[in-house]
């Protein structure tokens, strides 16, 4: 793989920047993962992963959460009920999903896709939440990719 400028972080998912953060409660776990995208649930204070549709609140959170209800690892999925960051506020680096079947290069802009994924996106016609920091093939299977978070 070739050097994309940008470093995966070990363990971690934002690789650079400072995000703002808030704390909201898991109303469903399904693709609870850290790094996915969430919007809010059915009260102020929980959210559910995002749709391809859904009005994207931000990313979820790993190392920021509690270490009480924080996952063993960023491939290990939320509980129902946990705390979790909600990490927003644009222009810092984090590790996101893309879809499978999605294959982009650096500084393809990129919308939400079902199950708090990223796809490609188009601007003018999509909402753009982030910008490829490094080319990812997910043609078989989802991906993570550094991304450059637009919200």
């Amino acid at each position: 793989m070739a050097y994309s400028g940008v470093v995966k972080p070990a363990n971690k998912i934002v690789a650079g920047g400072s995000p703002l953060e808030q704390e909201l409660k898991i109303e469903n776990a399904a693709n609870m993962y850290p790094g996915r995208l969430v919007k809010k649930g059915t009260n102020d204070d929980d959210m559910v992963v995002n749709t391809a549709a859904g009005a994207t609140m931000g990313w979820l959170g790993y190392e920021q959460t509690n270490p009480a209800f924080m996952p063993t690892d960023v491939d290990t999925i939320y509980a129902l009920d946990d705390m979790a960051a909600v990490l927003y506020g644009g222009s810092f680096l984090i590790v996101g999903s893309l879809a499978s079947g999605q294959n982009v290069t650096k500084g393809a802009r990129l919308k939400a896709a079902a199950d708090g994924e990223l796809a490609a996106g188009i601007v003018g016609t999509d909402e753009i939440v982030a910008i490829a920091e490094e080319s990812v093939d997910a043609s078989s299977a989802a991906a993570d990719i550094v991304v450059l978070s637009l919200i």
